[in-house]
């Protein structure tokens, strides 16, 4: 897909979804922990609001890409604008670049394997593909480098596109036959 500054800005939108989406994730966890059960449930609920309207962006970003993607003209006079200290927000490995390597790492993985080990394999595949900003920790997470909560993300969408088993024990991923299918087929 072209680099073009609407492709950039969906990066950073989607980029902006995570980061809050992972806030609400922990801000849940706390709760959970807490005992705060009813403060917990209305987490799930944001988080699974967050994810459905992350979904949207996602196939907003997608649809720009069929229509515009080979067709947008390099626009005049604007490539002085990331020579003049743009930050450099959404440069990360777009999340649809870890959908093959995961369904391969969990091929040679036996079809299930922790999250740990096909991450671990992941970046094996990817390590000619990750730039320096993927191999940095996420602001709102330090523990979290950020190439690993895009791979996560895209865990999450394939599950969504039935790729993966939704119903796998926690901290597993698995296969589905659909995303063997896909896989063979060159789908992904």
């Amino acid at each position: 897909m072209n680099k073009n500054e609407v492709h950039i800005a969906f990066e950073i939108l989607l980029e902006e979804i995570e980061a809050v989406a992972n806030s609400v994730n922990a801000a849940g966890s706390q709760a959970f922990q807490r005992g705060s059960y009813d403060e917990a449930r209305q987490m799930i609920e944001v988080a699974t609001r967050l994810a459905d309207f992350r979904e949207r962006v996602k196939a907003l970003q997608r649809e720009w890409g069929a229509l515009f993607a080979q067709h947008t003209p390099k626009r005049q006079g604007r490539g002085e604008r990331r020579k003049l200290g743009k930050l450099p927000r959404g440069w990360r490995t777009p999340e649809e670049a870890f959908r093959r390597p995961i369904l391969e790492a969990l091929i040679e993985l036996g079809g299930r394997a922790p999250m740990g080990d096909v991450l671990h394999m992941v970046e094996e595949k990817m390590k000619g593909v990750l730039n320096p900003y993927d191999l940095q920790p996420l602001p709102s997470n330090p523990r979290t480098i950020r190439w690993q909560n895009t791979a996560q993300w895209c865990r999450h969408t394939l599950v969504r596109e039935g790729l993966l088993k939704s119903d796998s024990p926690w901290g597993v991923w698995e296969i589905s036959e659909q995303g063997r299918q896909a896989l063979r087929k060159g789908e992904v």
